[in-house]
């Protein structure tokens, strides 16, 4: 006898039969692709909020400002309802439980990191180094690392490269060839990073994770929502905002297993950002991150418009996948289809290639994993309508939503602890006090004071700072630094 019950999960639509992402897989990651336009979206509203219907915290940015509507209850039209009805849905309009995030704290609480746990690889991606200028970046947070200093926002980290410049000779000799033109170059590159707004990244309260990982009192996972509208014009700083949050929790949570449920599912939409111009280095750790984060129990969706924007080694791990239209115009157009239609395991009944490029809007091809973790045969699927609402919230529902968040009060105001930079000032003013004024004896010692010399004169609190810092390398050097795969501090 045929077991007809279906298994726990989400319901994404209806090929003939129901298509439902099994829960116990979904940490197997995903993928959603498709032209723009063809339901992409929507497909990951569908997604989002089953998902915290079944207790699993989301975390989503919303690129295009419309995502945010899964906190409203559905307004479902007449051919939605439909389409409901078509596959004996009971399509009751209800939000998810939503907790908005900013980068920028305009349109939700504000995410912050300090630059130690962001560390220098992922920095030198955002502001677009090449390898000469990272390697002068490590030497600057291994020299901070050293003597003690943190490393905490963006005044932090321009305190620490005026300290190398100042100081390349001695740090060159310790560490390697610190060259202060290259400074000089990251120096401005952080300015343009200011100028984009992503000085709010760095700083305190620093997020904490496990902020992403709530459920409201009926047991729903809350569904995180970053405002991407604005930050998606920074390409760069975007993507690698994303990488570090997914490296975080990669570094953070506790090994599961395959449990029944993931304990978080991360959705990195326009997910071509990551890949695109990324150094080898960067993209076999971002392979390593993606491999192994599942048996912390986070599943990874990716998407994208084509798969093809997605390296094999990444995109063989993405085990249920969603496939909207495609367009095959150009030849690199025509080769992506082929990749795409490729990854899927072919269906009898139909040529995949051509089925991709005839779907309809809010139509996709379906593969998820199965009971024994092997991918079903793919299925033309009518994707099911969304229970919340297809549109942005109104600045009052965003207001709303901020006044009774579970968060509220936790990160709204930035805390300026003593750092490297307030470190430094006050060596700087000590020296300064120290140095007689040209043409004065100096007020402390009623001795004849010896005129300082040419070399003492110009001495610097840097180069007073890298003495002691030579000095003290000893004592610190036992001292444990522990870095994460893509090299921010970890925590404790």
């Amino acid at each position: 006898m045929t077991d007809t019950t279906q298994p726990e999960g989400v319901l994404i639509g209806s090929s003939g039969h129901p298509e439902i992402l099994r829960l116990d897989r979904a940490n197997r990651h995903g993928l959603v692709a498709g032209a723009t336009g063809t339901g992409k979206t929507v497909t990951l509203q569908i997604l989002a909020q089953g998902l915290s219907d079944a207790g699993v915290p989301v975390f989503a940015a919303d690129v295009k400002g419309d995502l945010c509507g899964i906190a409203a209850p559905g307004e479902p039209g007449e051919k939605m309802l439909a389409r409901a009805r078509s596959m004996d849905l009971d399509l009751t309009p209800i939000a998810a439980p939503v907790i908005l995030w900013d980068l920028f704290g305009a349109q939700g609480h504000p995410i912050r990191a300090t630059v130690s746990e962001v560390g220098p690889l992922l920095i030198s991606r955002m502001l677009e180094l090449n390898d000469v200028q990272e390697g002068v970046l490590s030497v600057v947070f291994r020299a901070a690392d050293d003597e003690g200093l943190l490393l905490l926002d963006m005044k932090d980290l321009q305190a620490a490269l005026t300290f190398a410049s100042q100081n390349a000779a001695a740090l060159g000799a310790r560490y390697g060839n610190v060259s202060t033109a290259t400074v000089a170059t990251i120096q401005r590159k952080l300015l343009v990073l200011e100028d984009q707004g992503g000085a709010g990244l760095f700083g305190e309260p620093a997020l904490d994770l496990s902020d992403f990982m709530r459920r409201d009192p009926q047991g729903r996972g809350y569904v995180n929502i970053l405002a991407a509208d604005r930050l998606i014009a920074s390409p760069r700083l975007y993507a690698t905002f994303l990488l570090w949050l997914m490296s975080e929790l990669f570094e953070v949570l506790p090994e599961v297993g395959d449990a029944d449920r993931p304990k978080l599912a991360f959705f990195f939409d326009e997910a071509h950002l990551l890949f695109r111009d990324a150094p080898k280095s960067l993209l076999e750790k971002v392979e390593q991150v993606v491999r192994l984060i599942r048996s912390k129990g986070v599943g990874v969706y990716f998407v994208t418009q084509n798969p093809a924007d997605i390296p094999d080694g990444v995109l063989g791990q993405l085990g249920n996948r969603i496939q909207h239209a495609l367009r095959a115009y150009t030849p690199a157009e025509q080769k992506g289809l082929k990749a795409a239609a490729a990854s899927f395991r072919a269906n009898p009944d139909f040529n995949t290639a051509e089925a991709i490029q005839g779907l309809g809007v809010g139509e996709a091809l379906v593969s998820v994993l199965d009971e024994k973790g092997a991918p079903t045969v793919v299925q033309k699927t009518l994707i099911r309508p969304p229970a919340s609402r297809l549109g942005p919230l109104s600045p009052g529902e965003r207001a709303g939503l901020m006044g009774s968040s579970p968060v509220r009060g936790a990160y709204d105001q930035a805390i300026d602890r003593e750092s490297a930079f307030e470190v430094l000032q006050a060596r700087a003013a000590a020296k300064a006090d120290q140095v007689p004024a040209p043409g004065r004896a100096p007020s402390r010692s009623p001795a004849p004071a010896r005129a300082p010399s040419a070399s003492q004169g110009r001495q610097s609190m840097g180069e007073t700072f890298a003495k002691q810092l030579l000095r003290t390398l000893a004592s610190t050097a036992g001292r444990e630094i522990m870095r994460g795969v893509l090299g921010g501090m970890r925590r404790r």
